[in-house]
């Protein structure tokens, strides 16, 4: 239990939460969650599966529709045939990246994670006694990795290569010559498997969704993480689902059963609807997002000491703060503390974080403008 990590934005939010109970008024960058309501359609979608009878235990890897109507939505937008027998249908995506790891890895094994990344994968990869092989994003490559460098880290002992896009913290976007010079360093590496974190899929505001088990001969080779929680406004409904090979699936719904025996029956019924349904509210936040982005974005350049790139998809700035001379943990306890503005040190997404902020903009364009204004005054009292 000493190796497991955590998800810092639950304590930063914590602290915040016991601001707030002193009287403070916080600005809340720091959780990664849409504020928007989850759509109708899909709560009605819930409602009436409550009052049709989906109140008990189902197949552990999934209720057959939600299963058939994931492999269809997979098939169709990945350009790749998926078959049902292929999707675990999980209580939120994060079972899918603990299960594969669990399932694929053995104490000693190399998995090479994207760094600055999302936290859970450090940590579950430490818990099994595996060897995290950190792939450094920079600023300067519009925080993608070097291929080269990619390619030069496999070994004998590498297991797993762990890619999301976009990507949690930087609102980076890998391109498909990225994905390609992954696929090409393991064509012919066949106990070398790949997670494809696809969570933010949907939130991509230039150019088109790039996935590797599109590439010829990777669906076999790839474990393909998505969900219900940021497309549609899901977070509190517990979502997810992946999509691999039928061997692995067979193992992953395996502690599926040792754990969770299935994820919650009427919830499913509104994964189906949130698929098959209308998607203009998916749509209408991305929009949003993209407005509030140009704000934060434009906002935080404007700063003394502050440098912040565009992201291209998910819903992060991730500014590069070295200028105010303040590592990045002092400055987010000093931007809660005396700013009241709650944001993620970068080194909470690992060590090539240190520099850097990471700051949702999953708020009001009203919020987002209240925090910017304190956080220049903020960093102008340093």
């Amino acid at each position: 239990m000493g190796a497991l990590g955590t998800e810092t934005a639950f304590e930063v939010l914590a602290k915040a939460k016991a601001l707030e109970k002193k009287g403070k008024d916080i600005v809340h960058l720091e959780i990664g969650e849409p504020d928007f309501d989850t759509p109708k359609n899909i709560k009605e979608a819930a409602v009436k599966a409550l009052y049709a009878g989906y109140t008990h235990y189902v197949p552990a890897a999934g209720i057959p529709e939600l299963r058939e109507t994931i492999a269809e939505h997979i098939s169709k937008t990945r350009n790749i045939p998926v078959d049902s027998d292929e999707v675990v249908v999980t209580p939120g995506a994060k079972p899918i990246m603990f299960f594969s790891i669990l399932a694929l890895v053995n104490p000693g094994d190399e998995i090479l994670n994207l760094n600055p990344g999302f936290p859970i994968y450090e940590s579950v990869i430490n818990f099994v006694g595996a060897k995290q092989v950190p792939i450094p994003l920079k600023e300067e490559n519009d925080f993608r990795f070097d291929s080269e460098y990619v390619k030069e880290k496999i070994t004998n002992k590498t297991k797993l290569i762990v890619l999301n896009s976009p990507e949690n913290p930087t609102g980076g976007v890998l391109t498909r010559n990225d994905l390609k010079a992954i696929a090409d360093c393991i064509a012919d590496r066949e106990e070398v498997f790949v997670i494809s974190d696809e969570i933010y899929d949907r939130i991509l505001y230039e150019g088109e969704h790039e996935s590797i088990a599109s590439l010829p001969g990777m669906k076999e080779k790839t474990i393909l993480l998505n969900g219900f929680s940021k497309t549609y406004a899901m977070t509190g409904w517990r979502l997810g689902y992946g999509v691999m090979r039928k061997d692995i699936a067979q193992k992953v719904t395996q502690l599926m059963v040792n754990s969770n025996s299935c994820t919650c029956a009427f919830t499913q019924m509104a994964g189906v609807e949130a698929l098959k349904g209308p998607q203009d509210e998916p749509a209408r936040m991305v929009a949003e997002f993209k407005k509030r982005r140009e704000v934060i974005i434009s906002g935080l350049n404007t700063i003394e000491g502050i440098t912040c790139k565009k992201p291209r998809g998910a819903f992060y700035a991730f500014p590069n703060i070295t200028g105010t001379g303040m590592n990045c943990s002092r400055l987010s306890d000093y931007l809660l503390n005396n700013a009241g503005v709650a944001v993620l040190p970068g080194t909470s997404f690992g060590q090539y974080g240190e520099g850097y902020l990471r700051l949702s903009f999953a708020n009001s364009i009203e919020n987002i403008k209240k925090a910017l204004h304190r956080i220049a005054e903020a960093v102008k009292n340093l």
